[in-house]
């Protein structure tokens, strides 16, 4: 009988297809994230509007993750991909047939739901194809290059009128180029994936740190991402200036989040976890007081703001797999994909019933607290456990806190770096 290792690609260049495909994906994601609270934001919609889009796209997500796994045992990953494909360039129609608020966050949460299942399907494909000895690199190039595209749909958002339905047909485009590489692939389906099994006793007696740290990355990430062009956008700042931001802003996945993760392989994680949250907590009170006149300015801090957010995430991830037995690892995946889903979902929920009456700095106040919160929790969990050995943990990963790390749960039969070592 073949087994899974003997028909995987073990080439990199044989998983350029889902790179290259998602890649596509992002940059249409990313223009619309630039676009619809933009539009949203300067025109006559009601202003609880563009907030409500943000968290239609967290809501789907989270449905997303839900229902992907049993959809793929169900018709297969090929079959589902090209759906959930069909699904987001279905939603950019709903929002290029005119500009109908409600249709719009209707749009985004159905767009929420494809895009979360899309990033599933491809996790799976790239985690059966690498081979465990460069499987980490795969991974991290994966994420940076999908973030990179979400920076780069954003930068050129700013090259075309935000009027008319330029924007949403850019994106039909990039995601119907996107099935090409993908649906072109040689690669062997992967094997269906594991069923979601929540387990929030195991995750908490896990790693208390590492669950707590993915629920704050999950709001962090929606409310900053998501609100950040809203924010721009009511205090009339240019078109190409707001998509300039939201390129600026992923950068902040090598600058901030490399370095950082790289000294919690050496040091406790939850030492590199703290300084993070501080990090966040002074990016956003330096934010408060930095004009719009100063838009340069300005670009840097969200920059070190954004990439410190994907700094809780990826530590947080790194620091609840130093603590679990491998066994555990499908469980405890599943678990913190949907708690990163649900905490994603509430907080920009409340961000957007709250602006309102706060005002549209509260995002900003939002994340402050949320930081400094988990800031002060995993300062009383320092003396609670000792830390892991560093020839004990688990390799830091790039991962984004954009998007949901479902790679155990996509393809339980690959052993993960590391494993039989702990």
């Amino acid at each position: 009988m073949t087994t899974a290792p003997a028909i995987r690609a073990s080439s990199p260049l044989s998983i350029a297809a889902i790179v290259l495909s998602m890649t596509s994906v992002a940059i249409g994601n990313g223009m619309m994230f630039a676009y619809v609270p933009f539009v949203l934001a300067t025109t006559e919609a009601p202003t609880w509007m563009a907030g409500a889009a943000v968290t239609a796209v967290a809501f789907g997500g989270l449905v997303g993750c839900v229902i992907a796994g049993p959809l793929i045992r169900r018709v297969g990953h090929a079959r589902l991909f090209a759906c959930s494909m069909a699904l987001v360039i279905f939603a950019a129609v709903m929002i290029a047939a005119g500009t109908n608020p409600l249709v719009w966050v209707l749009a985004r949460g159905l767009y929420g739901v494809a895009g979360n299942t899309n990033f599933i399907i491809s996790q799976s494909w790239l985690n059966h194809a690498a081979d465990n000895s460069w499987r980490g690199k795969a991974m991290s190039g994966f994420y940076m290059a999908y973030v990179f595209g979400i920076g780069f749909g954003a930068w050129l958002f700013g090259q075309i009128p935000a009027s008319g339905n330029l924007a949403p047909l850019a994106t039909i485009a990039f995601t119907a180029l996107a099935i090409l590489p993908i649906g072109l692939t040689r690669l062997p389906t992967p094997p269906a994936p594991a069923r979601v099994s929540i387990d929030l006793k195991l995750a908490w007696s896990s790693s208390p740190v590492g669950l707590i740290g993915v629920l704050a990355a999950g709001g962090l990430s929606m409310v900053v991402q998501g609100f950040t062009p809203i924010y721009a956008a009511a205090n009339n700042v240019g078109q190409q200036d707001v998509a300039l931001l939201m390129f600026v802003m992923q950068f902040g996945l090598i600058f901030i989040q490399y370095p950082m993760g790289v000294l919690s392989d050496r040091i406790d994680r939850r030492i590199v976890l703290i300084a993070t949250c501080l990090l966040i907590a002074v990016t956003a009170a330096v934010s408060l007081t930095v004009s719009f006149s100063q838009i340069l300015v300005l670009m840097i801090v969200f920059a070190v703001f954004a990439g410190a957010v994907e700094t809780v995430y990826s530590i947080a991830n790194a620091h609840a797999n130093d603590r679990t037995e491998p066994e555990d690892y499908v469980s405890l995946s599943s678990t913190l994909l949907v708690a990163w889903s649900a905490a994603a979902t509430i907080v920009p929920l409340l961000v957007t019933m709250l602006t309102p009456v706060f005002g549209e700095t509260t995002f900003i106040y939002a994340a402050l607290i949320v930081a400094l919160a988990y800031a002060g929790f995993v300062t009383l969990r320092l003396g609670r456990q000792k830390p892991v050995p560093a020839e004990a943990r688990e390799g830091f990963e790039i991962l984004s806190a954009q998007v949901p790390n479902a790679t155990v749960i996509t393809d339980p039969s690959v052993e993960k770096p590391g494993d039989g070592e702990r």
